[in-house]
Formats: C-alpha cells, structure tokens, sequence
C-alpha cells in the first residue's frame, strides 16, 4: 500500500498518537455525543426536550451510566478512526501539499473503514433503559445483517457522511493547520514554545493548541450539520418514528424539514457545538503534544 511506503515506525507512532488523541477527544464529550442522539433522533421521551433537561432526565432514568449508552461501540470505532484520519492527513498533507484538501481525503479514507461501527454505536446510543432492541456490538451487527440487508444495511447513511465528511474534515485541518501557522510566524511569543524534539522549532504551547483546535471543531461543525441530521436518521432507521429504510438523505432532510420546518434541520446544533469544540480541542492537542513526545517529526507549515 502506498501510505505504508514511508517508515513503518513513524507511521505506527502517528497511528497510536492519532487512535489515543481520538479516543481522548470523544471520552470528553460522551454524556452529550449520546443526549445529541436522542434529539436528533426526535425520541418520543426527549423530543419536546433541550439539551440540559435531556442530560437531567437520562440521569433520573438511567443514572450515570446511562450518560455513556454506547460508549463502547464508540471507543471501538474511535481509535482506529482517529488513527486512520490523522495518519492519512499527514500522508496526504506531504504528497499534496494543499491541507483542504488532505483533510478531506483523510476524513473519507477515516469514514469509509470505521462506517458500521458508527451505526452500531447510534443504535446503542438510541435505546433506553426497558426498550432495549440489541443487548451489544456483535448483537446489533448481527441484526442489521441478518434484518436489514447484509452488507448493505450496515453502511446505510454513508452517502451524506461522505458527502458531510469532505467540507468539515476538510474545513477542520484546514482552520486548524492555518491557525497554527499563523500563531507560529505571527503571533505573539506566549503563543509558542520550543519542541522537545528540536529546540529551534516552535510548537503551540497546550492552551493555544486547545483554543485552535476548539475552533477549529466549530467551523467545521456549522458547515455540515443539517447533512449531520440526516446522516443518523438514515442510520436509526426504524427506530424513528415515521423513517424509512429505503430513504435517501435528500428524502429524509425533505421529511425532517416538513415535520419541523428549518429549525428541525439543525436540531440539537447547541449540543453540538458543546461537545464538538473540546473534542476537536482536546484531539488536535493531544495529538500534537504524542508525536512531540514520540519524537515524530512535526511540520508546522
């Protein structure tokens, strides 16, 4: 393979750098990341709901634990989805040279091998305590296999993930690498510090990295979310009253918007964004600060 044409070593490093910063990021922000499905998803125990009384009734029902619903599925997902998108972003990054579009390609290459395990988790994530349809991972894959149409049925809503995935990992990169760039060659010293690896190279200090990734995380989440919506109806299928397992992203924002008209479109958009932004935060940052400490090599520009 060619992304294997590079040092074994370095990329192995860049892989668990990126599999750990992932995993990191989404454990932040897991309570909200399952609420957030809840409302998208328009459930009939938490559809009249906001984003605080949801968090408060889910404690009441379900307790703790009830916070993480599928937390499981997700962290299975993550690692090698984190792992995959920033080894392959800094892969692209060298052959292309251009972070817009490295970013979305490594957004695709991330999205296209880790797919099914982001529907596990949303079915996971969906139920509540008493009405559970699948007991786990390998019960829910099991199901939407035999039930809903094999191979098929398990990349169901990767069409508009895709189609989402190319302006906000795109977006995502590119908002972050060029803030970076701008604060090391611009910005005011307290900014920066010098890398462990070669002390004539500066790096973000850990706050500016967290409030760049932060933002980051936020442009791109505006650009995409409407298509975001759509993604994990299409994914709940059944689930959700009134769905279709045989409609298109395109049918299902057309359904959305006229059940709920354009607010409908961007419901749970403020949970989003509390939990995007330390995700996008906490993942650039970490992931920084490993292949400092791993001693791979860090390109600024």
């Amino acid at each position: 393979m060619a992304i294997l044409a590079g040092s074994t070593g370095e990329i192995l490093q860049n892989f668990l750098a990126g599999g750990v910063a992932g995993c990191c990021g989404k454990v932040t922000t897991a309570p909200l990341d399952r609420v957030k499905i809840l409302i998208q998803g328009h459930h009939r125990y938490y559809q009249h709901l906001g984003v605080w009384s949801s968090v408060a009734k889910v404690l009441e029902h379900e307790g703790v634990r009830g916070l993480y619903r599928g937390n499981g599925a997700m962290m299975v997902r993550t690692f090698p989805y984190g792992a995959i998108q920033f080894v392959a972003y800094d892969w692209f990054k060298k052959k292309t040279k251009k972070k817009l579009l490295s970013g979305s390609l490594a957004g695709v290459t991330a999205v296209i091998f880790t797919y099914p395990l982001d529907m596990v988790r949303a079915r996971l994530a969906y139920q509540v305590h008493g009405e559970c349809l699948y007991t786990g991972i390998l019960h829910t894959c099991r199901s939407i296999w035999h039930q809903e149409g094999q191979f098929k049925a398990l990349y169901r809503g990767v069409g508009p993930t895709l189609v989402g995935m190319i302006p906000y990992a795109g977006a995502a990169f590119y908002s972050y690498e060029t803030s970076k760039t701008y604060l090391l060659e611009k910005g005011p010293l307290i900014f920066s510090k010098p890398s462990r690896s070669d002390p004539n190279q500066r790096v973000l200090t850990a706050q500016a990295n967290l409030v760049t990734g932060g933002l980051a995380g936020a442009v791109a989440q505006t650009i995409v979310y409407p298509l975001d919506v759509g993604r994990r109806l299409m994914q709940l299928g059944s689930m959700v009253p009134n769905s279709s397992s045989t409609s298109s992203c395109m049918e299902t924002l057309i359904l959305v918007y006229t059940e709920h008209g354009a607010r409908g479109l961007f419901r749970g958009v403020s949970i989003n964004y509390l939990r995007a932004i330390p995700s996008a935060a906490v993942s650039f940052t970490l992931y920084e600060n490993l292949k400092q400490y791993l001693n791979i090599n860090v390109d600024s520009r």
